[in-house]
């Protein structure tokens, strides 16, 4: 846990260093990366015997948590997302 909050710092520490540059690969770079991510997630759980034979048992409540959580965690990011750029714009 402390490895992945020291890369965050890490990350924000050298964000800050370079934020009066244009780093217009950047964006492209940690989307194609985030999907990279997901794919392989996807991957591992697919390969998983253990969770896909028990699908059925995890049962539909489940599967509603799972799918509404993540839908309204894209949902908020993508709205603080227009609203950072809002402001940026307004600059």
């Amino acid at each position: 846990m402390f490895i992945v909050i020291a890369c965050m710092l890490a990350g924000m520490a050298t964000g800050y260093m370079f934020r009066r540059r244009k780093l217009g690969q950047v964006h492209r770079t940690i989307l194609t990366l985030i999907w990279v991510l997901l794919f392989l997630l996807g991957l591992e759980v697919g390969s998983n015997e253990t969770v896909v034979s028990q699908f059925a048992k995890l049962g539909f409540e489940a599967f509603l948590l799972a799918f509404g959580g993540t839908l309204g965690s894209v949902l908020l990011a993508w709205m603080l997302w227009l609203v950072v750029r809002k402001k940026s714009l307004s600059r």
